[in-house]
């Protein structure tokens, strides 16, 4: 059957509802191409499909855009990308009724291939919409291949049917999700993105923070169960960084496997619950310093954190943070060695000057120290924009430039340190946050990455010690509420809610993992649930969602017609006697076999006939409602006088 103009249209827009959230996930530059694509096809194809031999070389040509564009890199989001470039050129071959249907039936893949790659609320919701349109798509095939016309005003009725469809199958769905036994680790069969998400990684290099401190996505949300740190103490310790190459910091990974350095703590300790956003990666971060790993975690020699599983959902992690008060005051020699180890021909003019403080200063590494920041505070200056460094970065930065963002100041200052003698080493993480009034809790974004540093002193051990808060205290210690006040705090109100609401999201629904399943009924009294309990509540209340099912289909749509519902009960009355009505016998068939079985029914071919009349012939609301009461008050002759 060919198509007509109004199906191709609900076709073409519930493919695009369908495709748009899975083009939202992918990388920028990827979902713009693949969206314009879509739009360019369905325009050129809208009159007659495109010739085979053009559709084969869009496909190729199609596939190897999409595979330069991720750097040939296979992966999740790869083969997510692939697939909506698919869907964009699959109108080029859409000529008849069928093609249609197929479109919308490969577009549904669309929202299921966003949940790889997202699971949030704004997905939900965008993903909800392009099912309704693809259901209501499909119902208006089905009535273009009966021939039968689209009634005037009759979208809203069209757009609850479909909503009782997907309320058909919502019980059983629900069930499935806090019921079925869930695996306590990833499915194998899921492969990892071939693209990272923004978050801290395990080398640093001057520069490659520019897109991390312009990005306000949520890195992760905090509360704190009692006590909290003042914002300026709010170091939120991630990756440590060792090994200096002249240009780049890197974590050695022989020192994950060292068991946590000795520390005395001082007598403040913060009790906080740490929800981590996906980052495809296994460092959280922590309050420095942690007491202990929390459960699926573990504490690197140098109170790295880190997960057991990469972090690919949003995660929760309970955990006590104390302040030390000396923090591995024993160095070993070797990693005393690998603290001070510098790179040999790379920034003489830096290793000269801590030489000639050092030859100043005697022993006290402390007076270093004071000296390096007060140098810093007074002559430097904070800024993002920086030109590319050369092979003597330090000196550049030192001695020329004087002005960049944490990722300058905290490796010039480490390796001005150790030209000094002084062990040294780089911290990466996260400072600061601020507090969402909504949900009482601290929001820090991935704009708050920074860097540090730790130098190591006598009897104190490892010190933190930050030069970009000497010379730039507003960086770190200002949050975003203080910068949103005044004219955007309006603006600031509505962006504390939204967050307010996405967390709960996290709570309810991509929170509730194979632990907290087990314990869903503790507050009826039942501590833990195993794996046979949740399959005997599932089977149970998978038994109730079917009943649902069927009570729903039992009760379709035409039931809601009070005619058909009153005509529908007559049969029902006699039935009673053996004159049920065949699923396939017409209404005036059926009255005239019953008049020759009973010939006192003559008014049952009356009714029949007039029931014909109104349900295949236009008939006035006055006689309809007549026609009603008629068919509720008849009884079958064996019946009248009784009150059935």
């Amino acid at each position: 059957m060919a198509l007509d103009n109004a199906s191709r249209r609900w076709a073409l827009l519930a493919m695009a509802a369908c495709l748009l959230p899975l083009l939202l996930q992918l990388p920028g530059q990827v979902g713009a191409a693949i969206a314009g694509l879509a739009v360019v096809v369905a325009a050129l194809s809208w009159r007659r499909p495109m010739p085979g031999w053009l559709r084969f070389l869009l496909a190729l040509a199609v596939v190897a855009l999409v595979l330069k564009m991720s750097r040939f890199s296979i992966g999740r989001d790869t083969g997510c990308a692939l697939l909506a470039a698919m869907l964009a050129i699959k109108p080029s071959e859409t000529a008849a009724l069928r093609d249609a249907r197929s479109l919308v039936g490969f577009a549904l893949f669309g929202p299921f291939a966003t949940f790889l790659l997202d699971q949030g609320p704004a997905s939900m919701g965008l993903g909800l919409i392009g099912v309704t349109l693809a259901l209501l798509a499909l119902r208006r095939f089905a009535d273009a291949e009966a021939d039968l016309p689209a009634s005037a005003g009759s979208a809203w009725r069209e757009l609850l049917s479909v909503w009782r469809l997907i309320a058909i199958g919502l019980p059983l769905a629900l069930a499935a999700f806090w019921l079925f036994p869930r695996i306590g680790s990833p499915l194998w069969g899921v492969p990892e993105r071939a693209l990272a998400r923004p978050g801290l990684s395990e080398r640093m290099s001057p520069g490659e923070w520019i897109d991390l401190l312009a990005d306000d996505a949520p890195a992760l949300r905090v509360h704190f169960f009692g006590p909290m740190p003042p914002a300026e103490q709010m170091y939120w310790r991630g990756p440590v960084l060792w090994d200096f190459d002249g240009r780049t910091w890197t974590q050695p990974q022989w020192l994950r496997g060292l068991p946590a350095a000795e520390t005395r703590r001082s007598g403040a300790a913060w009790d906080y619950e740490l929800e981590f956003e996906p980052t495809d990666r296994r460092q959280l971060v922590a309050l420095e310093l942690p007491n202990a790993a929390p459960e699926g975690a573990r504490l690197s020699g140098d109170y790295g954190l880190y997960a057991e599983r990469v972090l690919s959902t949003v995660t929760r992690w309970r955990m006590r943070s104390t302040p030390p008060a000396a923090f591995e005051p024993e160095l070993k020699a070797l990693l005393r060695q690998a603290a001070l180890r510098l790179p040999q021909g790379y920034n003489p003019r830096t290793v000269a000057l801590a030489r000639q403080w050092r030859a100043e200063a005697g022993s006290n590494d402390a007076a270093i120290v004071q000296r390096a920041l007060d140098w810093i505070r007074k002559d430097f200056a904070y800024t993002l924009d920086t030109p590319l460094l050369g092979r003597h970065s330090v000196d550049e930065f030192l001695f020329d430039q004087r002005a960049g963002f944490c990722e300058h100041f905290s490796s010039s200052f480490v390796v001005l340190m150790r030209a000094a003698g002084i062990p040294a080493r780089v911290v990466t993480g996260y400072v600061g946050g601020y507090r969402n009034p909504f949900g009482d809790y601290w929001v820090v974004r991935r704009m708050d990455a920074h860097a540090w540093a730790e130098v190591w002193l006598p009897q104190r051990g490892w010190v933190r010690v930050d030069p970009t808060a000497a010379v730039a205290p507003e960086r770190i210690y200002d949050t975003l509420e203080d910068r949103a006040a005044g004219d955007f705090a309006g603006l600031r109100q509505v962006l504390d809610a939204g967050d307010w609401l996405r967390r709960g999201w996290n709570e309810l629904v991509l929170g509730f993992d194979a632990t907290r399943q087990q314990r869903m009924l503790q507050p009826l009294g039942i501590d833990k649930l195993d794996a046979g309990d949740l399959i005997a509540l599932f089977a149970a209340l998978a038994a109730l969602a079917l009943g649902w099912m069927v009570w729903l289909i039992a009760h379709s749509e035409r039931e809601r017609d009070p005619l058909l519902r009153a005509w529908r009960r007559l049969g029902a009355r006699y039935a009673r006697f053996g004159l049920q009505r065949e699923p396939h016998e017409p209404a005036l068939d059926w009255a005239e076999r019953v008049f020759r079985r009973r010939p006192q029914e003559g008014a049952l071919r009356t009714l029949a006939q007039r029931f014909a009349e109104s349900r295949y012939a236009v008939a006035d609301a006055a006689g309809r409602r007549e026609l009603i009461r008629a068919l509720r008050a008849h009884r079958p002759a064996s019946l009248r006088g009784n009150d059935r």
